[in-house]
């Protein structure tokens, strides 16, 4: 921070990723798909001490990535502030709780169901969409609700999926006002220190001391592939790609959630796609493509004319 003005240089190997937006918001949305591929691996440690060890890791290594590029802390008013604790309590906390609780109640195709609309909610919410955005976020819906599965369950379980749907959302929209001034690297590691306390909280009300425990080797492998792949990298490139696309065109690419987990579960060999997964698969590829060639009425946040940095 200079002056009060936010530090605006951007290393060249980042300006390289930010440069495609939509590139880095398919990589993301792709590498959140593939943690159905390690799920086995910490299916059996305690639910919420893995939550949190997940993001103080990523925090820690993302907070070290911000001191090593040099960018300064910046102060924030007070609303800034609030949206930050909002979306660290909304899109990261209290989602990964939702997802949770919602899997216990019903099972997980009822909340990927839900998640699945995403990218409608977040067309929608982006202000007035294009016809042809919405028709292409109908196609993802379709295809990643055909690739998660119809979803059945029971009311506490729908319940739950919706409370991870606000969460997922609000992953997205409460960020927009503070990538300006931040960028996607603060933006991420503020907020994914924020929501160890969190977690820590609701895992000792829901687990007690029993949340944690040493890790095996393959827990630990788990865990670490979700704190650099799936939180840091893919953290960086989402709140990279979304003040170019805007939320419109970057919910797009949340329905390359169930075609990561696809992909990884025929790479790993534990799971063989059927002619419905792949059919799916092809309709959010159409369905990504169909919403992009929609023109824009806004400029998204952030194009490059304005300030931003990393």
């Amino acid at each position: 921070m200079r002056n009060g003005v936010a530090d605006t240089a951007t290393p060249p190997g980042l300006a390289a990723v930010n440069g495609n937006g939509a590139a880095g918001a398919a990589t993301a949305m792709f590498i959140v798909g593939t943690l159905a591929g390690v799920s086995g691996l910490i299916k059996d440690y305690p639910l919420y001490g893995g939550q949190l060890v997940r993001y103080l890791v990523a925090s820690a290594i993302l907070l070290a990535v911000t001191r090593a590029l040099g960018l300064r802390f910046v102060r924030l008013t007070w609303r800034e502030g609030l949206l930050l604790g909002a979306l660290a309590l909304l899109g990261l906390a209290l989602f990964n709780v939702c997802v949770v609780e919602s899997t216990r109640a019903s099972g997980p195709a009822l909340v990927g169901t839900v998640l699945g609309t995403v990218p409608l909610g977040l067309a929608l919410f982006g202000g007035r969409p294009a016809p042809r955005l919405l028709i292409g976020a109908a196609v993802v819906v379709a295809g990643g609700t055909l690739a998660t599965g119809l979803g059945t369950g029971n009311l506490p379980g729908l319940l739950w999926a919706l409370g991870a749907w606000i969460g997922e959302i609000s992953f997205s929209m409460l960020a927009i006002p503070l990538l300006p001034k931040l960028g996607p690297i603060r933006v991420s590691a503020y907020s994914t220190a924020l929501a160890g306390p969190m977690l820590a909280a609701i895992g000792l009300v829901q687990e007690g001391p029993g949340m944690f425990r040493v890790p095996t080797a393959a827990e630990a492998l788990g865990f670490g592939y979700l704190a650099v792949v799936v939180t840091v990298v893919a953290f960086f490139l989402w709140y990279s790609s979304l003040p170019r696309l805007g939320p419109g065109r970057a919910g797009l690419f949340a329905g390359l959630i169930p075609v990561g987990a696809i992909v990884t579960g025929l790479v790993l060999g534990v799971a063989t796609p059927s002619a419905y997964d792949l059919l799916g698969a092809a309709l959010v590829i159409a369905g990504i493509l169909v919403g992009l060639s929609a023109s824009r009425a806004r400029r998204p946040v952030g194009d490059g004319r304005g300030r931003r940095d990393a």
